[in-house]
């Protein structure tokens, strides 16, 4: 077989893939299904700039095609110089035009754009009426402050649909990245300064994703970062204030049951220095050195990434280095016996604000 064709084949066969695989997307997770007013306006970017590079493409092959028919070695013309064009005046206007005219296309939407998603002069009023949540990034998990309820949670974002949700972002230790694929694009947590912006969560949408979006972080941080992620329940306004009022009448039930009264005991012994378990935390933030637990039982995810289960949640506290390295979780409670683990678990999943 001739060495031309199996590289056709090859990249006949990667191209349809590739074609294949652009398809594939949850509304949950994808870009390419916007569920926000943020994130509808980065995907007409998207498409504005793919298809000005598309024409672009189509317009350089045609006439690529056109110049290698019209201007071949014919028999019997080997020596025939075609017409020469160097220094027309026309062509230089118009392969000089026609690039700013694109730039232009693609530069007005997209500063109009920027601007408009730097506008969080609501979130920065005295007396303001919009939702105000302070994230902060630590290795490798997500807390979620909401300074005007005097709620913190962790790992599990709450936001109402249908109006903009303002956001401090900020890194504990090194520097991340903020992102909600399907809903927004990507914003650094940094050490040393704070970045503000808005997302828009969109109910319709939102209810077709399962309520439920997905989050990452997308800057590299260290050995766990790609399982550095987050949930976000997004809820229409009136369910939303409904937790809110949970959140802050929240109290840790004093427990009957042995096995969870154990489990509490071992809690308050080995992981109340570092976990809080009420919404509302009296240690300053640089001094909140793990999640609050507060609504443990009722998040979607054990350590961001497992399902909620007690096998899992097991797991990770007998071994969280094994499910997430580097982490700093690691190495600072003694070993648990099989006993203490079934205790623990039991008691963790008693925390509950529904």
């Amino acid at each position: 077989m001739k060495k031309w064709l199996r590289n056709w084949r090859l990249v006949s066969l990667v191209s349809a893939m590739a074609l294949l695989l652009a398809g594939c997307g949850k509304p949950f997770l994808s870009t390419l299904q916007p569920a926000g007013e943020v994130a509808d306006m980065q995907y007409k970017l998207m498409l504005l700039s793919t298809a000005i590079m598309v024409i672009v493409i189509a317009v350089v092959t045609i006439i690529f095609l056109y110049v290698v028919t019209r201007f071949r070695r014919r028999k019997g013309e080997e020596n025939k110089i075609p017409k020469q064009v160097e220094g027309s005046h026309t062509l230089e206007i118009i392969w000089t035009v026609i690039p700013i005219i694109l730039l232009i296309i693609l530069a007005v939407p997209t500063v109009l754009y920027t601007f408009k998603l730097a506008d969080v002069k609501p979130m920065n009023k005295k007396e303001r009426d919009v939702v105000v949540v302070n994230v902060r990034a630590n290795l490798y998990w997500w807390e979620f402050e909401y300074p005007d309820y005097g709620i913190i949670t962790s790992q599990d974002l709450v936001v109402p649909t249908n109006e903009r949700v303002y956001f401090n972002l900020k890194a504990s230790d090194v520097k991340h990245s903020f992102w909600i694929p399907a809903v927004g694009g990507k914003m650094d947590t940094n050490t040393d300064n704070t970045n503000q912006f808005f997302l828009t969560f969109d109910d319709k949408r939102a209810e077709e994703a399962g309520r439920l979006f997905y989050g990452k972080c997308a800057e590299l941080c260290g050995p766990s970062h790609a399982l550095m992620d987050f949930k976000v329940k997004a809820l229409p306004r009136a369910e939303f204030d409904q937790w809110v009022e949970k959140m802050k009448n929240a109290k840790p039930v004093a427990a009957t049951d042995p096995v969870v009264k154990r489990g509490e005991e071992i809690f308050n012994k080995s992981c109340i220095g570092c976990h809080a378990v009420t919404p509302v935390d009296g240690r300053p933030e640089q001094a909140r050195l793990a999640p609050n637990l507060a609504d443990f039982a009722d998040r979607s995810r054990i350590a961001g990434i497992l399902e909620h289960n007690e096998e899992n949640l097991k797991a990770w506290l007998k071994d969280p280095e094994k499910i997430k390295p580097g982490n700093k979780m690691t190495g600072t409670y003694p070993a648990l016996s099989d006993e203490e683990l079934e205790a623990l678990t039991k008691y963790l999943m008693t925390l509950s604000v529904e």
